[in-house]
C-alpha cells in the first residue's frame, strides 16, 4: 500500500490565549475524497492552511511526499501584482502544464482572462482563484468554500469537473448536496481534535450524533463515579493508608477530568417574532411583466401564494431573482400586470448583501437598531446580551465593530436582526451563506415551524429540498415557471436543472494566439462607488417622490383650488408631472443598477 501523500500529526495552534487546535491530525492518500467539517470558528481553515504549507503550526509534524503538488483555494485572493486575470491564473501553472486549462476554466467560470484585477468584484476574484487552483491539476487540491459566489449552473459544473479529477481532494463546504456528491471520507474537527469516518458525508450526521450520545453517556458515568467517591470521602476515609492516598489521588484526577471537559459548542437558538396572522391569500400576481430596454426580466408571470407556503426561487446569477421578489411584494412597479397583497402583511427581509448593516455599528447597536439595550423578540422584551447568546455571541463581543466580524458571524447577526422583526412574511435572500451545518439545521426547523409565509432565494439544493413547498424556476427570456415541491421535485418534472443565463451579446473568445499578446479588453461593466451609493439611496428618493406625488394629488383634488388660486393649480400640475417623470427615471435607474449588481457580484 502506497504511503500517504500528506500527513499532519498532533497539530497544535493557539490564537491569543485560546487554543484552537490541540492535537488535530489529517492523512491524505492518492485519490482521496475528503470533506473537512466542523462548526464555524472550530479551525477548519487554519488546519487546511497548515496542510497547504501556508501557516506554521505551534506544535506537531507536517510531512508531504517529495514532488507532491498541492494547490489551495484562497478565500481572499490578492491579484494586485498581475496585469490581467489570465496572468494571475497562469502564474499558478507549473512548468509543463498546458495553458489551455487556464483558458477553459476561466471561460467555464464566466471570465475571459482579459479583465483587470483592480476592477473585479469579490465574486469574480474568487472565481479567478478557483481557476488558478484547478488549472495545474495538482496531486492534492484543497478547496475552502469553493461554491461561494457561484450560482447553481456553476456549482453543478464544478461538481462534474471535480468528479473527473484523479488527484486527491480536500473540501470545506456548507453545501450538503455538494459534499454528498463528491466525498468518500469525513474528517470532523471538533474542540481542537479530529475524528475520521471512512464513509461519505451522507453518513456523517448520524455518526456525529452517535459520538455525542456516547460522550454524554460517559459524562453521566463520570458524574456518578465522582458522586460515589465523594460519599466515600465523607464516610469511608479512616486512616492514612497508601490505598486511601492512591484513591484520593484518583478522585482528584476524576474531578480535574470533569472540570477540563469541553462539551460540544452550543447551538444557535432561533426564535422568530410572529406578527398578527395574515390573510389566507398572501400574494396574487397576474401577468407581471418587467423589461429593461430590450431585455426581458419578467414576462407575463402569474402566481398565487397562500398563507403557510414556502416558495423557493432559483435561477442563474443575473436572471432577475431579486427583481421578481420586488415585483411580487410591491416594492417595484411592473410595466404591466397586477399584484394584490393580502391583509395584515408584515414583511421581514434577510438581505444577502448585508446592506442593512450600517458601517460603524457595533454588534449590540446592530441588534438594537442603533441604541438602547433591549430587543423585542416574539412579543417579549429581552436584554441584548441574552439575545446575543442565542446566536453564539460572547458578552465581550457587544462592542465589537461589525466590520471585523467573520462571514459566519455576520450571517448569524443578519439572522438575529431579521428574526427579531415581527413578521408573517419572511423574505430570505441566500440565507445559507456562511452558516455551518448545525445552524442550517436549526434554520430549516425554524422555517418548518414558522406560522407565516416564506419566500427564499438559494443556490443550496439540499436546503431547498428540505424547506420549499414549491419552486419558481427561471426558464429563460424573462419566463418563470412554478413547480410543486423542492429542487429535486422540479428536476424530476422539468428534466433538467438550472442552466447558465445566456449573455445578451456574444462574448469574445478567450483563446490567445501563441506568439501574440491579446488585444486590450473593453472589460465588463462594474459597479463604481457612485453606482453603489445610488443603489443604496435611490429607494429612499423614490419613496420621497411617492409622498410628494400623493400630497400634490390631494392638493389638486380640492375642487375650489382652481377657482381660488389658478396659478397655484397650474404650478401644482407642473410639479406633479415633473415628479412623475423623476420617479420613473429613478425607478429605471435603480432597476438598471440592481440587474448589474446581480450579474457582476453573484
Amino acid at each position: 500500500m502506497a504511503p500517504p501523500l500528506l500527513t499532519l500529526q498532533d497539530i497544535h495552534l493557539t490564537f491569543g490565549a485560546s487554543p484552537l487546535l490541540t492535537g488535530a491530525e489529517l492523512s491524505v492518500e492518492a485519490g482521496d475524497r475528503i470533506c473537512l467539517v466542523g462548526r464555524n470558528g472550530s479551525g477548519k481553515s487554519s488546519l487546511m492552511k497548515i496542510a497547504a504549507g501556508l501557516v506554521e503550526q505551534d506544535g506537531g509534524e507536517r510531512f508531504i511526499q517529495p514532488n507532491a503538488t498541492v494547490r489551495y483555494l484562497e478565500q481572499d485572493p490578492d491579484l494586485t501584482a498581475f496585469a490581467t486575470v489570465m496572468d494571475y491564473v497562469a502564474s499558478g501553472l507549473a512548468p509543463g502544464d498546458e495553458d489551455y486549462r487556464a483558458v477553459y476554466l476561466l471561460e467555464a467560470l464566466g471570465l475571459t482572462g482579459d479583465e483587470e484585477p483592480a476592477r473585479l468584484s469579490g465574486g469574480e476574484a474568487r472565481r479567478a482563484a478557483l481557476a488558478r487552483a484547478l488549472a495545474p491539476d495538482p496531486d492534492i487540491l484543497m478547496l475552502d468554500e469553493p461554491t461561494n459566489h457561484l450560482d447553481l449552473p456553476a456549482i453543478e459544473w464544478l461538481e462534474d469537473e471535480l468528479k473527473s479529477r484523479k488527484g486527491a481532494l480536500v473540501l470545506i463546504s456548507h453545501d450538503r448536496r455538494f459534499l454528498e456528491n463528491l466525498t468518500r471520507a469525513v474528517v470532523w474537527l471538533d474542540r481542537g481534535v479530529t475524528r475520521r469516518l471512512d464513509r461519505g458525508f451522507a453518513h456523517f450526521e448520524d455518526w456525529r450524533d452517535e459520538v455525542f450520545a456516547e460522550e454524554e453517556r460517559e459524562q453521566h458515568k463520570l458524574d456518578r463515579q465522582i458522586a460515589r467517591e465523594e460519599d466515600w470521602m465523607r464516610y469511608g476515609v479512616t486512616a492514612r493508608r497508601k490505598r486511601n492516598q492512591r484513591r484520593l489521588a484518583d478522585f482528584k484526577a476524576l474531578k480535574e477530568k470533569r472540570r477540563t471537559h469541553r462539551g460540544p459548542q452550543g447551538q444557535v437558538s432561533l426564535e422568530v417574532s410572529d406578527a398578527d396572522t395574515s390573510g389566507k391569500r398572501v400574494i396574487e400576481a397576474k401577468g407581471l411583466t418587467k423589461r429593461f430596454g430590450d431585455r426581458k426580466i419578467v414576462e407575463d408571470f402569474s402566481i398565487r401564494i397562500a398563507r403557510g407556503d414556502r416558495v423557493a426561487i432559483v435561477g442563474p446569477n443575473g436572471a432577475g431573482k431579486t427583481t421578481l421578489i420586488n415585483l411580487m411584494t410591491g416594492a417595484l412597479q411592473p410595466d404591466s400586470g397586477s399584484v394584490k397583497l393580502g391583509t395584515n402583511l408584515e414583511i421581514a427581509t434577510l438581505d444577502q448583501r448585508r446592506a442593512a448593516l450600517k458601517p460603524g455599528w457595533t454588534l449590540s447597536e446592530a441588534l438594537t437598531q442603533g441604541g438602547g439595550d433591549q430587543v423585542e423578540v416574539a412579543g417579549k422584551t429581552r436584554h441584548v446580551m441574552a439575545y446575543m447568546k442565542d446566536f453564539l455571541f460572547k458578552p465581550e463581543q457587544a462592542r465589537t465593530p461589525i466590520e471585523v466580524l467573520s462571514g459566519g458571524e455576520r450571517a448569524r447577526l443578519m439572522l438575529a436582526r431579521a428574526l427579531a422583526l415581527p413578521s408573517n412574511l419572511l423574505i430570505l435572500d441566500e440565507p445559507t451563506n456562511d452558516l455551518d451545518l448545525e445552524t442550517l439545521d436549526l434554520l430549516q426547523d425554524m422555517i418548518a415551524d414558522y406560522a407565516g409565509t416564506v419566500i427564499l432565494v438559494s443556490h443550496d439544493r439540499d436546503f431547498i429540498d428540505r424547506t420549499a413547498t414549491s419552486t419558481i424556476m427561471f426558464e429563460g427570456a424573462g419566463r418563470w415557471q412554478e413547480y410543486a415541491g423542492g429542487y429535486s421535485d422540479m428536476l424530476a418534472q422539468r428534466g433538467e436543472g438550472v442552466r447558465a443565463r445566456k449573455a445578451e451579446a456574444a462574448r469574445q473568445p478567450a483563446v490567445r494566439p501563441a506568439a501574440a499578446k491579446p488585444a486590450p479588453a473593453k472589460g465588463k461593466a462594474k459597479l463604481s462607488f457612485k453606482d453603489k451609493y445610488a443603489l443604496d439611496t435611490l429607494p429612499g428618493e423614490i419613496e420621497a417622490l411617492d409622498l410628494k406625488i400623493k400630497a400634490l394629488e390631494e392638493e389638486m383634488a380640492d375642487p375650489k383650488l382652481f377657482s381660488r388660486d389658478p396659478a397655484r393649480f397650474d404650478a401644482a400640475s407642473r410639479e406633479h408631472a415633473k415628479a412623475l417623470q423623476e420617479k420613473e427615471a429613478k425607478e429605471e435607474r435603480w432597476l438598471e443598477l440592481e440587474m448589474l449588481r446581480e450579474e457582476v457580484e453573484g
